[in-house]
């Protein structure tokens, strides 16, 4: 018989009907207040949450809820006040290998969240935060690179005993001189089968040995680079105690910073744009020879000149004892011996084992910490913008070495502030290129909260009209097509928040625009079927052959916007991509709802039953 479902596809709509349902419920929940504590190495166990517990109770902070999630502790609190206190008490008390950010948790009743069904998350436009989109600067990875195989490259000719006159290196690549061919084709020979990354060329004219990276030397440092400079500011996100930060590559050489609830913007470009790391050298002569060399110009061959922070000058010695990069912990402190603020390190075993040797064969000579910073500006010129690489290396601390010392120790001369940046950057890790934030957004909580009201009220506003129009222009029909819309709104929110996705306001205006579209589908079908009517077909006849002939029209019109949102997605950034998503989901829910929808409801009231007149 014409227009009827067997009971199959009935069951089927409502199943997902209560599927929609179930997921989208928790968006109408709203969030708590909270405070997330983390550890800085290890998971938070029942004993970690206790004490945190304790710790607010004795300060009679009240705690609506408290669980444990992936190793970090989430404690739910009534009001936002109790939130900044909580958090402000827990800073102050706990141990400083404890971390606390600030937090919203979803409020989803402990039944949704058995079904896995948790609220979408928001961007930065509606929940506020900070957006950084950071620049890897490739051209200092490059450089980094060759200045570490000039390096290796000196140190395996003096191993292998070829004599040459020097090394250099420029913007061409590195160049070895000889005095003789001889020397120049033993070191080819050598230089070739030890390092791999560098294509080798000879000048037997000026007896020089020209090296270069190959393409694929360059391609794997620049994918390390910007890779180890992801996870670097991954841990000095984690340090500042942001909760679900969002750090993603974008390109081959940008990377999105996101930080909701960060309001601190010019705090949070200073610790993630900086390539802070430290060297310790051992001192050369005396204060006395220091001054000598500033002023006569004369520096040992073994020595280079730096200045300390007072722009006093210091000799210190070419040979590196430690860098930065062999620090694997490091806490700002107060020095019990001065009660000055104090960095306290502690080295790994390759670090560990150099500083102690070169503490044994040096006790009562001095020995500096420099300080070196890499930093990045661009600045108009003309048409063109140029980028401006500078370098500051200061000494921070000159001090006689006691006794012999390994892995452990502290250095003083920075300021209170400067020791907890300090400390936070070396425990991070240092940058493998420096980077410079090329574009940086910050929205208040405000303005995020208006934004969700007006966001919210669009869609409303959407909503009802079409709802208003459908159901004084087709009667019957046009109440059925409003029911398919809500469900269609359901079904959006539903698999939104199942993907977790993240609704930003672009997003919302993809919402509104489904709202609009979906309907389109039902205007074809029912002008199809009055058009059939019209011609004198029965109304059983028209509403199979209207639903029949519409459905090629819906495809095609669907099938065209789903292709233009494939391509916003795959070609867009950030906003664009939250768009094209929503307005995917949207098209497919909606052909579902105002096809499959409508029909069965049609079927229902209509179907295998003797009608003279539709409601249309």
């Amino acid at each position: 018989m014409l227009n009827q479902y067997p009971l199959w596809k009935y069951i089927v709509l409502i199943l997902a009907l209560v599927f929609g349902v179930i997921f989208a419920l928790p968006n109408l929940f709203g969030e708590d207040p909270s405070v997330q504590v983390s550890h800085r190495t290890k998971s938070l166990a029942e004993e970690d949450l206790s004490l945190i517990e304790k710790t607010l109770s004795d300060n009679n902070i009240t705690i609506k809820g408290s669980e444990l999630n992936q190793g970090r502790a989430l404690l739910r609190l009534d009001d936002e006040n109790a939130q900044l206190q909580a958090a402000e008490i827990l800073k102050s008390s706990l141990p400083k290998q404890y971390l606390v950010a600030l937090n919203l948790a979803p409020a989803t009743p402990e039944w949704l969240r058995m079904l896995n069904a948790a609220p979408m998350y928001l961007g930065l436009d509606l929940r506020g935060g900070v957006h950084f989109l950071m620049e890897v600067d490739m051209a200092a990875a490059i450089k980094r690179l060759e200045e570490s195989l000039l390096s290796d490259i000196r140190s395996h000719m003096r191993s292998e005993k070829i004599r040459y006159r020097g090394i250099t290196r420029d913007e061409t690549g590195l160049h070895i001189r000889f005095r003789n061919a001889d020397s120049m084709y033993q070191a080819v020979d050598s230089l070739e089968d030890q390092f791999r990354e560098l294509a080798f060329s000879v000048d037997e004219k000026d007896l020089v040995i020209d090296a270069k990276l190959t393409e694929v030397a360059i391609r794997d440092e620049k994918r390390a680079a910007l890779q180890q400079n992801i996870i670097t500011l991954r841990n000095r996100v984690n340090e500042l105690g942001v909760a679900e930060p969002v750090i993603q590559q974008q390109g081959d050489s940008r990377i999105v910073v996101q930080l909701p609830g960060i309001q601190d913007t010019a705090g949070a470009k200073k610790i993630l744009g900086a390539t802070a790391t430290l060297e310790f050298r051992l001192a050369e002569g005396t204060r006395t020879d220091w001054e000598d060399a500033e002023r006569t110009g004369r520096i040992p061959l073994n020595a280079l000149l730096y200045r300390e922070r007072d722009g006093g000058p210091v000799l210190l010695k070419r040979r590196v004892i430690v860098t930065g990069d062999q620090i694997i912990d490091a806490a700002s402190t107060i020095d019990q011996q001065k009660g000055v603020p104090a960095v306290a390190v502690r080295l790994d075993g390759k670090g560990a084992k150099k500083m102690g040797e070169t503490t044994r064969e040096n006790v009562k000579k001095p020995m500096a910490v420099v300080f070196i910073e890499n930093k990045v500006e661009s600045k108009q010129v003309g048409d063109e913008v140029v980028k401006k690489r500078t370098t500051v290396k200061e000494v921070i601390n000159v001090s006689t070495i006691q006794e012999q010392f390994s892995n452990r120790f502290q250095i003083t001369g920075l300021g209170s502030e400067e020791a907890r940046d300090l400390a936070l950057l070396l425990r991070a890790g240092s940058l493998r290129a420096p980077v410079e934030i090329i574009e940086e957004r910050t929205v208040g909580p405000s303005l995020g909260k208006d934004n969700i009201d007006q966001g919210f009220m669009s869609v409303m506003i959407g909503f009802v009209l079409v709802l208003v129009f459908m159901a004084f222009y087709y009667k019957t029909f046009g109440l059925i097509a409003n029911l398919a819309l809500t469900a269609n709104l359901v079904f959006i929110v539903a698999i939104l928040s199942l993907l977790q996705a993240t609704l930003t306001l672009p997003g919302i205006a993809g919402i509104v625009l489904t709202v609009g579209m979906a309907v389109d589908a039902n205007v074809l079908i029912f002008e199809r079927i009055r058009e059939e009517l019209r011609n004198g077909n029965s109304p059983q006849a028209s509403i199979h052959a209207g639903y029949e002939k519409a459905f090629s029209t819906i495809t095609d019109a669907n099938v065209t916007t789903l292709l233009a949102a494939i391509v916003l997605f795959s070609l867009g950034t950030g906003p664009v991509k939250g768009f094209a998503v929503t307005l995917s989901i949207g098209i497919i829910t909606s052909m579902f709802t105002a096809i499959v929808g409508t029909r069965a409801i049609v079927n229902l009231l209509y179907g295998g039953r003797t009608i003279k007149k539709l409601a249309i």
